[in-house]
């Protein structure tokens, strides 16, 4: 990958800070001043804390009180579970990457990690999907309600709903789906040591007659490449 020379404000010729500095294809690393990356690591740190304790408490109640067992309440401790565990392996890696800028974990953390955050946002969305649906019911059919959201049908649902999540997002990273079709121009353009990217979508915009951008959005890093 090629090094950009930089010039500073003095006019002297300056070196990208990279990743790696031993490794040709390592990415570029901003650094943020000492005062940002306090302030950025104590506001993600609070977040993912504040989002085990309240999921965990959620858990921890619907477990012990008995009278808490219905088939509405075992899909919010579905969702529970999930976004428990968005705050406690997926928020962490990710925070240490947006700060740093670069990712230090290795590949196979880097897919495992983009995985675990596919699955459980997927997990996320669909129980508040079966939530709304069982609500549907509650609401609209009352006197059919009991006889379809028994504890077995939220069972199986909550089963499904993990499992297609799982298939996704492992399925989704380990296959490589998210850059099939273009995995010449992703390894040869795009890829970079020290960068741990999920997916994206690519748009083609021309500029004129022989003149065209391929604009890449990357999820959840918010990270734009252009190639021109």
């Amino acid at each position: 990958m090629d090094v950009q020379i930089n010039i500073s404000q003095n006019g002297i010729w300056e070196k990208p800070f990279l990743c790696y500095e031993f490794s040709n294809r390592s990415c570029q690393r901003f650094i943020y001043p000492l005062e940002t990356r306090i302030l950025l690591y104590i506001l993600f740190s609070v977040s993912s804390i504040v989002t085990i304790i309240g999921n965990l408490l959620v858990i921890i109640t619907v477990i012990h009180f008995k009278q808490l067992h219905t088939p509405t309440n075992y899909l919010i401790l579905s969702l529970a579970v999930a976004d428990l565990l968005v705050g406690g392996v997926v928020m962490p890696p990710s925070m240490l990457r947006s700060i740093e800028t670069c990712w230090y974990l290795g590949d196979l953390f880097c897919k495992i990690h983009s995985s675990l955050d596919v699955t459980l946002c997927t997990a996320s969305i669909l129980n508040l999907c079966i939530i709304s649906l069982d609500r549907y019911y509650a609401i609209c059919h009352p006197f059919q309600y009991h006889s379809k959201m028994t504890s077995l049908a939220t069972l199986v649902m909550i089963i499904i709903c993990w499992t297609v999540s799982a298939a996704l997002g492992f399925g989704m990273i380990f296959m490589e789906l998210n850059i099939l079709g273009i995995e010449d121009f992703y390894y040869e353009n795009v890829d970079c040591d020290g960068k741990c990217l999920l997916s994206y979508c690519c748009i083609l915009i021309a500029d004129g007659p022989q003149n065209f951008n391929i604009v890449f959005f990357f999820v959840p890093n918010s990270v734009l490449a252009t190639q021109k």
